[in-house]
């Protein structure tokens, strides 16, 4: 029986962002240090504006924005520089649970896909540089699509690209009104706070040997 599975990047696949304050790993911290750009005003000024309001949903892309904002944060170098700090730093991969999925790619039937509120540039520094492309079978990511997994368009158009499957897509995922969401859409969600919410789970634990007890 083919089964699949959907997951989410900051907060599960990847240590940073986190719904938890507590869990995140920052990837700013050495920010102003490094490149002279405060980050507190980053946040208020960048993400929590022209990026959550433009750039996660593919009305602009990362750059441009970058261009039109980081002069007014004190910062005049590359706006390219700049992207690639960040992508650099935002790239702690959870590597117990890519092994994980690694091993279970091999058994036939299994289909491996990620959902996640991402813009282009990064989407494809996930599939390419941190090698989720070796991984996945696509990214579903809401640039590409046009709007964020707060909206029901965004499990359809996922739903439109896995095509038919013989039971809901399982699906984990650390906001809790993602996976309200995602559970109207009908799929079969899981709130991940930690690796054990992937390893505990009846259908994982019946076929993943967990072999790294660090979490």
């Amino acid at each position: 029986m083919t089964r699949t599975l959907v997951f989410d990047v900051d907060g599960v696949l990847v240590h940073g962002y986190h719904a938890r304050p507590e869990r995140q790993q920052r990837w700013d911290e050495t920010l102003l240090a490094d490149l002279g750009v405060d980050p507190d005003r980053f946040r208020d000024e960048f993400i929590f504006d022209i990026f959550i309001k433009k750039v996660v949903t593919g009305e602009m892309s990362l750059v441009e924005a970058l261009d039109k904002r980081l002069p007014s944060l004190g910062y005049r170098a590359s706006s390219m520089a700049f992207a690639h700090y960040w992508l650099s730093r935002d790239s702690r991969v959870n590597g117990e649970l890519l092994d994980a999925l690694r091993r279970l790619k091999t058994e036939q039937g299994v289909r491996l896909y990620i959902a996640t509120n991402q813009e282009h540039m990064r989407a494809q520094w996930l599939w390419t540089t941190l090698g989720f492309g070796e991984v996945f079978d696509d990214i579903f990511y809401s640039a590409r699509i046009g709007m964020t997994k707060s909206h029901k368009g965004f499990f359809d158009f996922a739903d439109q690209k896995m095509g038919r499957l013989e039971e809901p897509p399982l699906f984990f995922d650390d906001t809790a009104k993602v996976i309200d969401a995602a559970r109207h859409a009908g799929w079969d969600s899981v709130l991940f706070d930690t690796n054990d919410d992937f390893f505990n789970h009846p259908w994982v634990a019946a076929r993943v040997e967990r072999t790294d007890l660090a979490k």
